[in-house]
């Protein structure tokens, strides 16, 4: 085999990997509930939302804690956009191996994160977990609320796929033993 025959052999090889790793770490809403609801394997599901944004917009209880992957700085304004800035949670990938730590799990659980529409936080944060050495963190594809219309009477609105939309169980209300809370 010629240097080059290696070489490009050698990327074929490394995209494949990649392209398997892309699929491992995503994982439905529907999958992510099925796995909450057997009892052979562990798993942890985390909620990566502000939990303002979980208190508007709604919960599963079926989440076993929610730890923000960003948080909204509220002590600053981004006046261009019109937002409160979200910044990484400083403590987010050791809240999570506390979590798995209280259970008496090890770093090789299946963590499952999920966030509003799966991209922003909920893909960013399984890679940071992966980086950080759990090699089974995954993220809910499509998330909690799912994606937007494009089109039509409902543009803009998150009414398709998703945790929301996929007939899972959900509510309003925020279970205050899971939420993320700084007065304990």
């Amino acid at each position: 085999m010629t240097r080059l025959q290696s070489l490009i052999s050698g990327a074929v090889l490394s995209l494949a990997v990649f392209s398997v790793q892309a699929v491992e770490l995503a994982i439905s809403a529907e999958d992510a509930y099925a796995k909450t609801q057997q009892t052979q394997e562990r798993v942890l599901l985390v909620d990566v939302r502000d939990p303002v944004e979980i208190m508007f917009v709604g919960f599963t209880d079926a989440v076993d804690v929610n730890i923000p992957f960003l948080m909204a700085d509220r002590s600053k304004w981004n006046a261009e956009r019109n937002i409160f800035p979200m910044e990484r949670n400083p403590e987010f990938v050791a809240q999570i191996k506390a979590e798995l730590a209280k259970r008496g799990w090890d770093e090789n659980t299946e963590v499952i994160t999920m966030c509003r529409s799966g991209s922003e936080r909920g893909e960013p944060s399984a890679i940071v977990l992966r980086e950080a050495g759990l090699p089974n963190a995954r993220f809910v594809v499509n998330g909690f609320q799912g994606g937007a219309e494009s089109e039509g009477p409902q543009a803009g609105m998150r009414v398709k796929n998703g945790w929301q939309n996929s007939g899972l169980p959900w509510s309003s209300k925020l279970n205050g033993e899971k939420i993320y809370r700084t007065d304990r």
